[in-house]
């Protein structure tokens, strides 16, 4: 019987091994398939080398260029259908990941919108991109934004699809500090990002966003996820506390705001109370107040559809998107 108990507890753990090797991810994403190639853009900071992974997808025909600038939890790879409208219109499209997010280094620095924007400018001027419509989603609205504050003469337009930071988090979050914030990132699982992004980013959910769960989740099972893990509480704090919603009036760039008007999504939510919930990130409120805040900003929003309009309504988001380009 022992000989017997040991080759199914080898089978079992066979079985067991290759799932766990099926859905693990580095934290750079090295299995991950991107589009189109990836480039690595080199940076020193902090005493330390960094990588900066991004595509660059050719034009077709207009000789204008667009940066695409992802949120919190994605990379580079989820903007592909964005990117094949853009270049199918003539378009030069940059898709950066982030420092700290998707194939780009994983560092411990200090994370800041301005160096962020400062990164993504310098790779530019190492293309040779003297100008570029900047559009970013969720923390990339964020970003673009800093962007476009930092660089308005490089800034050709601003189009911000459902960002955060339409709300300043610090005054109605409870304090939470980055090894408060560790803790809590450490927890994630496949089970709890799912039910998140059902939650949180769609009206209704469809079978393939479950490649976005196994993309965010493939990390957690990594020897390395730790690391991943303490990066993503850093670049909450940063979120947290580097708000952009101050701004908007100082905006000099032509701005176009695309919003899923059932987005509720709050950044922290999770440290909140229902009533604070129901008071909080609404962003069919959101997207008009926040409208207003921009010089001649122009709002187009989207019916049944929450956090992410590329990936829930693209038809109409697309139309939208190139028909104000």
């Amino acid at each position: 019987m022992k000989p017997l108990f040991l080759a199914i507890a080898l089978l079992f753990f066979g079985i067991f091994v290759k799932a766990q090797k099926q859905d693990t991810l580095s934290i750079t994403l090295e299995s991950v398939k991107y589009a189109y190639p990836i480039k690595y853009f080199n940076i020193q900071t902090e005493g330390q080398d960094l990588k900066m992974a991004y595509m660059d997808v050719a034009p077709t025909a207009n000789g204008r260029t667009v940066i695409l600038f992802h949120g919190k939890n994605f990379g580079g790879y989820y903007w592909t259908n964005v990117i094949k409208t853009l270049t199918a219109g003539g378009f030069r499209v940059i898709v950066p990941d982030q420092i700290g997010f998707g194939k780009s280094s994983k560092p411990f620095i200090h994370y800041s919108f301005h160096q962020f924007a400062k990164w993504n400018q310098q790779l530019l001027d190492t293309l040779g991109i003297k100008k570029v419509a900047v559009m970013g989603h969720s923390m990339g609205g964020m970003l673009a934004t800093r962007f476009a504050l930092l660089f308005p003469e490089k800034t050709e337009k601003l189009l911000l699809e459902n960002p955060i930071g339409l709300e300043d988090y610090k005054t109605f979050l409870p304090y939470t500090n980055t090894a408060q914030q560790y803790k809590t990132e450490l927890k994630a699982s496949e089970e709890s990002i799912k039910k998140y992004y059902q939650n949180s980013y769609f009206t209704k959910w469809r079978t393939e966003y479950d490649e976005l769960v196994r993309i965010a989740a493939g990390p957690t099972f990594s020897s390395d996820f730790p690391r991943y893990a303490k990066v993503a509480a850093m670049t909450f704090t940063m979120i947290v506390e580097q708000p952009v919603v101050y701004e908007f009036a100082n905006l000099k760039v032509p701005t176009i705001l695309f919003i899923g008007k059932e987005d509720k999504t709050i950044v922290g939510k999770a440290l909140l109370s229902p009533e604070l919930h129901a008071k909080h990130g609404q962003y069919k409120i959101l997207g008009k107040e926040t409208a207003a805040k921009i010089p001649n900003a122009k709002l187009i929003e989207f019916e049944n559809c929450g956090h992410i309009p590329h990936l829930e309504v693209p038809n109409e988001f697309l139309a939208a998107l190139m028909k104000n380009m």
